[in-house]
């Protein structure tokens, strides 16, 4: 890719930013959006994989083999890819404020939007008349942390991108035993 076409990419996405972040929601907005975006936070994943083990077997247990797997694939990429390009997070390059404390200074690829399409996937495999609300939900998430002030659209897309690819990579070798 050229410089020229990093930077209007970069222009494009800056643009897209300023269009989704929203500095002074309502109430009822904010609320939504930060709630959207603590679901994803991760302690949810753990509670409802093993609330799986332990309920619906057998299919709860592969199901929590398969997130466990996915994430063991994710997180090394997650944390190599964030150091790699480190892109600073919207917040830290313009005078607005966001509406949480993000949690490290990058922002490439977004750790929730990976975490929260690696999730659904994962599920959808497992509970595929669940398809339609796991993919709101995730596009939520996404959505929740550009809304939020944290993150660039680009950065949820290729997180989300990264995300489906590490729980189909998971499925894929699962499905092989």
């Amino acid at each position: 890719m050229t410089q020229v076409m990093k930077a209007k990419l970069a222009e494009l996405d800056t643009a897209l930013y300023f269009v989704v972040f929203c500095p002074k929601p309502r109430n009822w907005f904010r609320l939504i959006a930060l709630g959207l975006s603590k679901s994803g936070n991760g302690g949810l994943y753990v509670l409802v994989a093993i609330a799986c083990a332990l309920f619906l077997e057998p299919l709860g247990q592969q199901f929590a083999l398969t997130v466990m797997v996915a994430f063991v694939i994710e997180r090394p990429l997650y944390f190599y890819f964030k150091n790699r390009f480190a892109r600073l997070r919207p917040c830290d390059c313009y005078a607005v404020k966001a509406l949480l404390t993000p949690s490290d200074k990058f922002s490439l690829p977004s750790g929730h939007s990976a975490g929260a399409w690696l999730y659904a996937t994962c599920l959808i495999e497992h509970l595929p008349l669940a398809t339609f609300p796991l993919m709101i939900w995730a596009t939520g998430v996404s959505l929740s942390r550009v809304i939020v002030g944290v993150h660039y659209p680009l950065d949820v897309v290729l997180g989300a991108i990264m995300g489906i690819a590490c729980a189909s990579v998971a499925i894929l070798m699962l499905g092989s035993l």
